[in-house]
């Protein structure tokens, strides 16, 4: 066996051990929901390679926030309510669980599109953090009177927002969401 052999063993070893560790976080979605959460990307028409960006934006959103679960292809239960990722290659961001429902902003919810195309449906009071970036739209379909706060990196009020309205804003400055 020539020197190259067992240099080339071991190297294909590490790079198997040390795959998983140096590449992004594994997805913490069980298998079976996997299967199931990639038979939607497919039954929406997204490829293989958008249906694995999204799930690794998903994943992403996981990492950053341990206590949401995801509920979809591109849905994820967070402490506030729920965020709604954008499909690559798509326009108009649906839950692909219910592709032919249009994303509504229910009664007594406070409702953001960020830059990206993510939807955040926030319904719990409380004071959350947010990842929202690029300017997009909010709805504050809350109880008439209830008021909205953004907040800054230091915790302080950028803004408010009385219900009901909508309207526009730039989510890149905005850290912290109390939505009521």
């Amino acid at each position: 066996m020539s020197a190259r052999k067992p240099l080339a063993i071991m190297t294909a070893a590490a790079a198997l051990i040390a795959g998983p560790v140096l590449s992004a976080r594994a997805s913490t979605v069980p298998a079976g929901q996997q299967t199931v959460y990639a038979g939607q990307a497919r039954a929406a028409g997204l490829s293989d390679r958008q249906a694995a960006e999204l799930q690794r934006q998903v994943d992403a959103v996981l990492t950053e926030d341990p206590q949401a679960r995801q509920l979809s292809a591109n849905r994820l239960a967070t402490a506030g309510g729920t965020v709604t990722l954008a499909v690559p290659g798509h326009s108009e961001t649906r839950d692909l669980a219910s592709p032919d429902t249009a994303l509504a902003c229910g009664d007594g919810h406070l409702c953001i599109t960020d830059g990206r195309g993510r939807n955040y449906d926030f319904y719990r009071c409380g004071y959350y953090d947010f990842d929202g970036v690029g300017d997009g739209t909010f709805n504050n379909n809350q109880t008439p009177g209830t008021r909205a706060r953004f907040y800054n990196s230091d915790g302080s009020e950028r803004w408010s927002n009385v219900a009901k309205s909508t309207g526009t804003a730039s989510w890149t400055p905005v850290f912290h969401i109390r939505p009521c």
